[in-house]
């Protein structure tokens, strides 16, 4: 089974060639992570960061959809 990697500069998937994060990885990021949401979300910030100073020309709203976006909201 193929890892679902970051490939920077260009910030596809090693594993399936889609953009980085992909649906596979998200899955496994939320396995990984568990209930820790906010751990998730600041590694995630870093990873849109690094993806923003490879990628100057991707929007910052879409930047912020492709890796933020997909996370679950708390419960109230």
């Amino acid at each position: 089974m193929p890892e679902h990697l970051p490939n920077p500069p260009s910030w596809t998937c090693t594993g399936c060639g889609r953009e980085w994060p992909c649906a596979t990885k998200q899955s496994q990021l939320l396995a990984e992570f568990g209930g820790a949401r906010a751990s998730l979300a600041v590694y995630l910030g870093s990873c849109l960061v690094a993806a923003a100073e490879d990628l100057p020309t991707l929007p910052l709203p879409r930047a912020r959809l492709r890796f933020l976006g997909w996370l679950p909201r708390a419960r109230l």
